[in-house]
């Protein structure tokens, strides 16, 4: 019984832990600038040596006001770099991830997050 109520938890748990919504998480690197039942706009910024912590985004798409290296890790334990590059617009799959910038420079981009697909 109390292997099946420490499993039930842990699942609970882990669930929560992979649905984090980055505005709540990170305040200080998110604005919201919309939402709505479809979608929501966030304004992103992270100076060059701030790591942001895990957090999750449906899909969406983003599009880079200002470049920067960053450091991507993945709740599978997977890190990445990437370079994202001024006036580049990004589709990005539904993830969970951290990011750190180790430019020098900031980062900063809007993303719009889907809330729901549209027709096909």
């Amino acid at each position: 019984m109390k292997t099946t109520i420490l499993i039930s938890l842990l699942a609970a748990l882990c669930t929560t832990a992979h649905a984090q919504d980055p505005v709540k998480t990170s305040p200080q690197y998110y604005k919201v600038l919309l939402e709505n039942d479809q979608v929501r706009v966030l304004e992103y910024r992270l100076k060059a040596g701030q790591k942001e912590p895990m957090h999750s985004h449906p899909a969406g798409v983003v599009y880079v006001l200002s470049g920067a290296k960053l450091k991507v890790s993945y709740a599978d334990g997977r890190t990445e770099e990437k370079a994202a590059a001024t006036g580049e617009t990004i589709w990005r799959d539904p993830t969970t991830h951290a990011v750190e910038n180790i430019g020098d420079t900031e980062a900063h981009a809007i993303a719009i997050d889907f809330k729901t697909r549209g027709p096909h």
